[in-house]
């Protein structure tokens, strides 16, 4: 099923150079999807190409409506086999894919399709606290329950075991004695909105 919000066609090419077309795939709330969005909002080199969903109950879909960004949801069938992802990929003209609180498994074709060129983020240190099952408060609340004395965020490049592929960078926050989930949650958020923006728009910046 297919969601398109009212837009016009991006066309790149400013001041001679490419500008880098970006989907960011999420499943929730969208809150990072937002903070993303709003940092390149007056990029000259970066476009918001795509907002990417699994769920059409997705709050982030109303969030791409309301700042006027192309979006989509696609069910679970669609996301098993992939052709039908990838093809929307490819129509858009999508050069680099973020995932912002995606919950669904990558289908290998757009693995394959754009090596090196997805991207996620998770809420702890990995390789702790990763894998299938983990995301969100889930991870808080195993951070606290073990008794970690520091938590943070891993960006890393997507491959085809969840939490698995190239850790691009890290960066860490503390866990206080007295810290429930929620305290964690809000350090680590904070850490999400600061630097995934920034780290993207870096390796947008180096690609060819």
């Amino acid at each position: 099923m297919y969601l398109f919000a009212h837009f016009s066609r991006f066309c790149a090419g400013i001041g001679g150079l490419m500008s880098k077309n970006i989907a960011i795939l999420a499943s929730g709330n969208g809150t990072n999807a937002e903070n993303i969005i709003r940092y390149f909002q007056n990029s000259e080199s970066v476009n918001i190409g795509l907002v990417l969903a699994n769920r059409e109950t997705a709050l982030v879909l109303e969030r791409a409506r309301s700042l006027n960004v192309p979006f989509a949801c696609m069910g679970k069938t669609e996301w098993v086999d992939g052709t039908a992802v990838l093809a929307l990929l490819e129509e858009r003209g999508i050069d680099f894919i973020v995932l912002a609180g995606f919950l669904a498994r990558i289908p290998d074709c757009i693995l394959h399709a754009y090596p090196n060129k997805i991207i996620n983020i998770h809420p702890s240190l990995l390789p702790k606290f990763g894998g299938k099952g983990m995301y969100g408060d889930r991870v808080h609340e195993a951070v606290v329950a073990a008794g970690e004395t520091e938590t943070g965020i891993t960006i890393h490049y997507l491959n085809e075991h969840f939490d698995e592929g190239e850790v691009i960078v890290q960066y860490r926050c503390p866990v206080l004695p007295q810290d429930t989930a929620e305290d964690v949650a809000k350090k680590v958020h904070a850490l999400e909105y600061e630097y995934y923006p920034q780290v993207i728009e870096r390796l947008l910046s180096e690609m060819c």
